[in-house]
């Protein structure tokens, strides 16, 4: 019979148990190589039919989607769908340019590209120009993006004499803009669920600044029928906004009211975030 020493037994120990994590370990590298490998071969075989589509195939496709948010998701797919996304053809936009004036999707003001605008389209307005913005009425799903880094690269002018700039009898949402109103309101809201992000609303200071106001609602947020989800009303939600002038922030005509407001001061100026809805 042979007998080991304690050193010995301690080395076949150590040996076997080696063995054991290294056969565990090589086990488990072969079960995730093959998990991926599946998982690779799903994607490739889901994922092919449409990536073998050219690029311009594709962006008729994405044409047919909503830029917000349905165009943002899509661009978190990959970096083409990314760059296919941001192309210029799938946006509108508005520019004083001669040079890009033949393009399509490019109109030399606001009111014309809001005019030739599909519902759910998104307007690009470019910066560093002087737009004119009397009463322009919008009747349809639209996006209003300002083209410049800071909202006040791009600025909207609402002329003296002109009830509001723009007038929203939709649901609408305005991003990276300055809107000046000479006199009057800079957003006219009068239907549908308006939102108002990263934008200067500014009423300049005249004798008559009791009939400025930034913002004004004659929505009755009232429906006939109950609607299906909770906030598909009308009403107005601003976020990170600068508001200047006026005798008020808001004033409401109808049964919408000012609701959770919150404010940020700043060294220069004061951001406001709040809605308008009914009570």
């Amino acid at each position: 019979m042979r007998f080991h020493r304690e050193g010995d037994c301690s080395d076949i120990l150590r040996e076997k148990l080696t063995d054991t994590t290294k056969e565990r370990a090589m086990v488990t590298r072969r079960w995730k190589v093959s998990v991926v490998a599946a998982a690779a071969a799903s994607f490739s075989a889901a994922a092919s039919p449409i990536h073998s589509l050219d690029d311009g195939c594709l962006m008729h496709i994405f044409s047919f989607l909503t830029p917000i948010p349905d165009r943002y998701s899509i661009a978190l797919v990959c970096h083409r769908w990314r760059c296919l996304v941001c192309h210029p053809r799938l946006w509108l936009r508005v520019e004083n340019s001669i040079r890009n004036m033949g393009e399509p999707g490019v109109f030399p003001n606001l009111e014309a590209a809001i005019s030739a605008a599909r519902p759910g389209d998104t307007i690009l307005i470019a910066p560093g120009l002087d737009h004119v913005a009397c009463n322009i009425q919008i009747k349809k799903p639209l996006c209003l993006i300002g083209g410049g880094e800071h909202p006040d690269d791009t600025v909207l002018t609402c002329s003296r004499g002109s009830e509001s700039a723009l007038e929203f009898l939709s649901t609408c949402k305005i991003t990276n803009l300055m809107i000046r109103a000479e006199l009057g309101c800079c957003l006219l809201h009068r239907s549908g669920r308006l939102t108002i992000e990263g934008c200067i609303l500014q009423c300049e200071e005249n004798p008559l600044d009791y009939l400025s106001f930034p913002i004004m609602s004659t929505a009755n947020g009232c429906h006939a029928f109950p609607q299906p989800v909770k906030g598909h009303g009308d009403g107005v939600t601003v976020a990170r906004t600068r508001i200047e002038g006026g005798a008020k922030a808001v004033w409401t005509s109808g049964n919408l009211v000012l609701q959770r407001v919150r404010a940020i001061y700043s060294r220069t100026s004061i951001f406001f975030w709040f809605e308008v809805a009914e009570q």
